[in-house]
């Protein structure tokens, strides 16, 4: 059992590493197709049902990219197709949401303060948004509505507002924030899995088989990825908030989630813009600092309202409480009061540091016990904690902790 914590934790780098590699591999295809679109331009010399083309330059050669805006008249020898990037980020991102907040669903997951829920009914509830995220959508872009494009984004706006709130009040502030990332990035790879590849695959069906293609395949993909691009950089944001309580640890935290989504269309309009050769509109720029400014203003209310901190729950869980009643947990939760909460605390009095970092907070038995894998890997297998030992943390301090954890893991 000592062993599985670092076997987890290796488990959690890789997983981590694979899915940063084949978002920045999807997010790079789809922002530069996009872009590419945009830049279409008509010539006098373009074959039958050619759409445009773009002349681009890059590593030394040119390019000359046409597109067919239903598709050309003979299928081509080679077709090279943009999907595994967008499946292995959702298959990484899913496995990465199994292994840290579904495995460690005590301490991530679940917040008593917000919701006191069994770890299964937290795992099924987090498991039941995902899909209804993905069929409400479907189904919204599917009925009369979605022939608005405009009216359907004010109203997939307010679902995702709906959706901030909603999911505030049911899981830990990080894990809330984090499922918002969830629920919009399936939204995204589901529309690739689900619309927009076989939507290509018939018209590629029909070439083969000697038939002209419906366009109506072709603008219902369009009408999804454009959807994708407006939401990607929302996603990256609740992604990397887990890192930022200032983020997520505030009790404004659902209505700073609502504004990320519309700094990501304020970001992409400019780029849009600047792509389509319709106009430099700077104005967005004054608007995302604008919407980010008061992100910042809403972040700096109390990370946790003052009577909510007084009441702060120390019970724990039966596999928390092993680690309170192993040997050597007083000497332990001495060792991290002196070394640790000094930052780690919900007034930290270090120099420079106004809120416990990530949110974690030491300055209790309970707390200890509660963060007990965190505190193993940063403090004792590693020497991450504290940082530079400004706290002078000693090696026999180390493998006290190390024992400890040990001792309650049966190792």
């Amino acid at each position: 059992m000592y062993d599985l914590a670092i076997f987890t934790e290796w488990m959690q780098f890789g997983v981590r590493w694979l899915h940063v590699i084949t978002a920045i591999a999807w997010i790079g295809s789809s922002f530069y197709f996009i872009a590419l679109d945009l830049g279409l331009r008509k010539a006098a010399n373009l074959p039958e049902g050619a759409h445009g083309e773009e002349w681009q330059v890059h590593g030394g050669g040119f390019y000359h990219i046409r597109k067919y805006l239903v598709a050309p008249e003979a299928m081509p020898e080679h077709l090279t197709w943009f999907k595994w990037e967008s499946y292995w980020t959702w298959f990484s991102g899913f496995a990465l949401l199994w292994l840290v907040y579904y495995l460690g669903a005590d301490l991530y997951l679940v917040d008593a303060n917000v919701m006191d829920l069994p770890v299964p009914a937290a795992i099924a509830i987090s498991l039941g948004s995902i899909v209804f995220g993905w069929l409400a959508y479907d189904q919204l872009c599917k009925s009369p509505l979605g022939q608005n494009s405009t009216f359907l984004m004010v109203l997939l706006f307010g679902i995702l507002v709906a959706m901030s709130w909603g999911f505030t009040q049911v899981f830990s502030g990080r894990a809330a924030l984090l499922h918002l990332g969830v629920f919009t990035a399936t939204i995204m790879s589901a529309n690739v899995a689900f619309i927009i590849i076989p939507n290509q695959t018939i018209v590629v069906a029909d070439l083969k088989a000697g038939r002209r293609p419906d366009s109506k395949y072709g603008r219902i993909a369009k009408q999804r990825s454009t959807h994708n691009n407006y939401l990607t950089l929302p996603v990256i944001f609740f992604m990397l908030s887990g890192h930022y309580p200032l983020a997520f640890a505030t009790e404004y935290n659902w209505v700073i989630a609502s504004l990320v989504f519309l700094m990501g269309v304020t970001i992409r309009h400019y780029f849009n813009s600047r792509h389509a050769r319709t106009g430099n509109p700077t104005w967005t720029w004054l608007a995302t600092a604008i919407i980010f400014s008061l992100i910042m203003i809403l972040s700096l209310a109390p990370l946790y309202q003052a009577d909510r901190a007084e009441q702060a729950t120390d019970i724990l869980t039966p596999v928390q409480q092993k680690f309170a009643d192993a040997a050597s947990f007083d000497e332990v939760s001495a060792i991290v009061s002196a070394r640790c909460s000094m930052c780690h605390a919900n007034e930290p009095v270090w120099e420079g540091v106004r809120w416990p970092p990530k949110g974690v907070r030491l300055e209790t038995p309970a707390q200890v016990a509660q963060h007990a894998r965190s505190i193993f890997l940063q403090a004792g297998a590693t020497n991450a904690m504290p940082p530079a030992n400004v706290s002078w943390m000693e090696e026999e301090e180390r493998r006290m902790i190390v024992n400890w954890f040990r001792a309650a893991e049966g190792g």
